[in-house]
């Protein structure tokens, strides 16, 4: 009785442990319908718009951009996607840079070329892509109370480089912001600036195949040596409807100490269906190969000012 009863625990614990098997099968990448996908009906031109809040060096800015498909094969895409924002005046008495208020209205750019690809059984998407940003920069007064003159206009460039990697429960994606050109900049009679070297990797979570959560780490260097440091930016994103994303950031590190912003983003076009949009909005993997890459802003501080102008007494005190 006893090893009856024995074999018969034993055929349950084998029939139980058989059961996330069974049930990885019956969720696999061909049963989802991934598999049977056409890249070439759901990998469209798309075309849209996007606005964002002033954050960690970062200004207020609205504009359009695109995704360009160049060329989309049975697994893969090589495409292009292309930024223009007007960027607007910080908040009043909040400089987004540290001490000079950014001011008045000028057009930035961003430009990214990449090439995108999924595994043999489509369950991750690896990407890599690079480009071109630029910021050219008003300013105003300073908001640290100190009266400055000679307000400037400045201009600021950046190379990118990003590498990303996708699950339908992961994200991953390292980046490098490296400026070129004039990387320093008198922007008043008092405060210098200069954009940011930036280094850094995000890792994120689908809560939901609309709802993203991620945490990142980076390293950025600058504004001779003033910005120098580790930061820590926690985001979260949802994808309100196909094509309607908003996101809130918030970021901190010793330069530019605790930055909350928040971000939209709308894209028209796409997937050649309703019903096509609505099934990759929720396979992540699939819906980050039109993905618009991050990154995209020339980041600047201010918190270096070698030009004031001492004025020695006889004494010999600076005043």
């Amino acid at each position: 009785m006893l090893r009856r009863l024995s074999l018969g625990l034993l055929a349950s614990a084998i029939s139980l442990a058989s059961l996330p098997a069974i049930a990885q099968e019956e969720g696999s990448a061909d049963d989802l319908g991934v598999m049977s996908i056409s890249l070439k009906d759901v990998v469209k031109p798309t075309l849209g718009f996007q606005g964002a809040l002033q954050g960690a060096g970062t200004p207020n800015q609205a504009g359009i951009g695109g995704f360009l498909p160049l060329s989309v094969g049975d697994n893969s895409v090589f495409f292009a996607d292309v930024l223009l924002n007007a960027n607007f005046a910080d908040y009043g008495n909040d400089s987004s840079i540290i001490n000079t208020d950014v001011a008045g209205t000028t057009i930035s750019t961003s430009t990214r070329l990449g090439y995108r690809w999924l595994n043999s059984d489509r369950s991750w998407m690896f990407g890599l892509n690079g480009g071109y940003d630029s910021r050219p920069m008003n300013t105003g007064d300073a908001d640290t109370g100190v009266s400055v003159t000679d307000k400037s206009s400045v201009f600021f460039q950046q190379l990118a480089f990003n590498a990303e990697a996708v699950s339908d429960s992961w994200n991953f994606n390292a980046y490098a912001l490296v400026p070129v050109g004039e990387k320093e900049a008198q922007l008043n009679s008092v405060y210098q600036g200069g954009s940011l070297n930036t280094y850094g990797l995000d890792v994120g979570y689908f809560i939901t195949p609309v709802v993203n959560a991620s945490v990142g780490y980076y390293y950025q260097n600058g504004d001779l040596g003033t910005a120098d440091g580790s930061g820590v930016l926690g985001r979260v994103a949802y994808e309100v409807s196909s094509g309607l994303t908003a996101g809130v950031n918030i970021s901190y590190d010793e330069a530019f100490e605790t930055r909350v912003s928040a971000d939209l983003k709308v894209r028209f076009g796409g997937a050649s269906t309703t019903a096509k949009r609505k099934e990759v909005q929720q396979l992540p993997v699939i819906n980050a190969l039109t993905s618009t890459p991050s990154n995209r802003d020339v980041k600047v501080h201010d918190d270096s000012g070698p030009a004031i102008d001492y004025r020695i007494y006889e004494n010999g005190v600076a005043d």
